[in-house]
């Protein structure tokens, strides 16, 4: 049989179905039920677990196959009977080739952030109305994805302009795996068209910048209420009967990062603040994600990336009607289809290509 693992992939390999046995056994013990944080702990770790043990196990029928086919062949005289022998060898040998491919991509490291709840955050930059008006784009775009694939999003904050587009919006996007479907998203995205003020029909670059941040557990960032100056103040927009009327929105400041949070979108005070304060709780983690990066900066720039948001990533070229992802090489000649929310196939092709620079860097 050709060997196609290495030493230290089996051993890990024992290792993880080991520790998936007894996460079973714990989770079928009652003082575990009876203990809701354990049991959501357990159960999230059984939950990573079980593709790997699933294919591992995989793996160890088609490798006693192979064992059992080459014993079989040893012994068989009858030519009939060996020509079937092979043919199934080398079957059960094509198999195991496959799944230990399988295996390796199921090893690597893993984001622990990728099950969660993305806040992303849109912002225009160079450019003034048109990256404004870009900001909408962008923004719809996205929720339309979401919808698309079954996630739900509900806007936090946004700062609109009177033309109908945005300055900044911050929304919220939940559903699993939303994180590991959009953490390629953050950077600097370009658009080259003609404004509709162009009377010259010359083409227009501006600029729009897009944060992708996980959204943070109360577990994982602890906010000292001392450290909070909360203030209420009267909602601003496009118009309405409720704006300006009743101080419903709320700023939150944190006072050691000097963070600004404005939430506005709700009629209800409460519902603004506790808008603010998941935003607030997200900056903070985010932070924190950023400065662990910089300990492992080196290692990040080997991959696609996933938080400078200073890079350039990807054009929109009107025009042309193409997007060009600037980190991959990725064109793709549709852009009224993108701009619908039609961006799984650039999502598919950044996650692929992330993962061959892990590959690349592997131990197996």
């Amino acid at each position: 049989m050709a060997d196609y693992t290495s030493p230290d992939m089996i051993g890990k390999l024992r290792d993880a179905d080991e520790k998936y046995r007894e996460i079973e056994r714990l989770l079928a013990k009652p003082e575990t039920v009876n203990n809701q944080e354990e049991f959501r702990r357990l159960m999230r770790e059984h939950k990573a677990l079980t593709p790997v043990i699933t294919k591992y196990r995989e793996y160890t029928v088609a490798e006693q196959t192979i064992a059992d086919v080459e014993e079989l062949l040893s012994e068989q005289p009858d030519p009939e009977m060996r020509e079937l022998c092979e043919a199934e060898l080398e079957e059960s040998n094509a198999a195991i080739e496959r799944i230990v491919g399988e295996l390796k991509i199921l090893l690597l490291p893993r984001d622990e952030n990728d099950d969660k709840n993305v806040i992303v955050e849109i912002r225009g930059g160079a450019g003034g109305d048109e990256a404004a008006l870009f900001a909408y784009v962008l923004y719809r775009m996205y929720t339309m994805y979401a919808e698309s694939v079954g996630f739900k999003h509900e806007i936090i904050s946004v700062n609109e302009t009177g033309l109908g587009g945005f300055k900044e919006v911050s929304f919220m996007i939940e559903g699993d795996g939303a994180y590991s479907r959009l953490k390629f998203e953050s950077g600097v995205h370009r658009v080259q068209r003609v404004p509709e003020t162009e009377s010259q029909g010359r083409i227009h670059t501006s600029t729009v910048t897009v944060a992708v941040l996980p959204e943070a557990e109360d577990v994982e960032v602890e906010i000292n209420t001392a450290d909070l100056k909360i203030e209420t103040i009267k909602s601003s927009g496009a118009g309405g009967q409720h704006v300006n009327k009743t101080e419903s929105a709320v700023r939150l400041i944190h006072i050691p990062t000097g963070i600004v949070i404005e939430c506005q979108d709700e009629r209800s005070q409460h519902k603004n603040r506790d808008k603010a304060m998941k935003l607030l709780r997200t900056r903070l983690f985010d932070m924190k994600q950023a400065e662990q990066d910089e300990m492992i900066a080196s290692e990040r720039r080997s991959q696609v990336g996933t938080g400078d948001r200073s890079e350039r990533i990807r054009t929109y070229n009107y025009p042309q009607g193409r997007v060009t992802d600037h980190r991959i090489g990725l064109t793709v000649y549709s852009l009224e289809n993108f701009l619908n929310g039609n961006i799984g196939e650039m999502i598919d092709a950044l996650i692929a290509a992330d993962t061959a620079e892990k590959l690349k860097s592997s131990d197996f």
